[in-house]
């Protein structure tokens, strides 16, 4: 199952919901489903690691929170609410709810929008949407799921790719452009100097990141120099770091 990352849920009474749904079939998707119901009233809080899309799978009026807004609306049976990983996110309701939620490893979407020539796409945070295409593969999942995959681990990998195909062809936006050079000669130099001083021990991604001011993630993605520059032996560390 997908890694979720920080999640807090409570129902009326304080206690955990109701697990509805839960898992993804053997195989490399990078998707997992979780159904939940809360009975009387509905907390929820996370800083997940993985992109959540989550369908109100019960009409009711709920108020979500997301990167700064506040939204109460009473929502039809599958809207949707899209959290990027890495958004804190929160959701309160004061009736019974059922929300099914896809967890979508970031690295497997990224894949699928460079697959589909979109290799800097990135994910839209919608706060309340509707997407019957995606939710009609949502509710194959989860019934997949409860049913112990009926219908075999490809056929739920197969749909668990077209989700994944989805939300790339209909929620996310290209990246601002970048220069190649965007950290700039100074800080490149640094990193260069770095790395030398540390050639007998094991140099971490995240140490470089640091330098950079980046997250790992985004640090690996700046400038193709970056994504080698520890594999380099020193010769061509001496070179010029805004080269790659």
């Amino acid at each position: 199952m997908v890694e979720i990352g920080r999640v807090r849920m409570a129902q009326q009474d304080g206690g955990p919901p109701t697990t509805l749904a839960a898992g993804s079939a053997p195989g490399e998707s990078g998707v997992s489903v979780l159904g939940v119901r809360f009975d009387g009233g509905m907390h929820l809080l996370a800083t997940p690691r993985c992109h959540c899309i989550c369908f109100q799978m019960s009409p009711g009026r709920v108020e979500r929170r997301m990167a700064g807004r506040v939204v109460r609306l009473e929502r039809p049976v599958g809207s949707l609410t899209i959290n990027p990983a890495g958004f804190d996110c929160a959701a309160d309701a004061d009736e019974d709810v059922d929300i099914l939620l896809v967890a979508v490893d970031p690295g497997r979407m990224a894949l699928a929008a460079a697959e589909g020539a979109l290799p800097e796409a990135q994910l839209i945070e919608r706060i309340s949407d509707d997407d019957p295409a995606l939710l009609a593969l949502a509710r194959t999942l989860a019934f997949e799921s409860v049913h112990n995959y009926p219908s075999g681990a490809l056929s739920w990998n197969e749909a668990a790719s077209s989700f994944v195909d989805g939300l790339v062809a209909g929620h996310t936006a290209a990246a601002p452009a970048r220069s190649r050079g965007m950290l700039g000669k100074d800080l490149l130099r640094r990193l260069r100097d770095y790395v030398i001083a540390h050639l007998d021990e094991p140099i971490g991604v995240e140490a470089l990141a640091d330098i950079a001011g980046r997250s790992s993630f985004h640090f690996t993605r700046l400038h193709p120099y970056l994504r080698s520059v520890t594999a380099r032996p020193v010769s061509a560390l001496s070179a010029d770091p805004t080269r790659p």
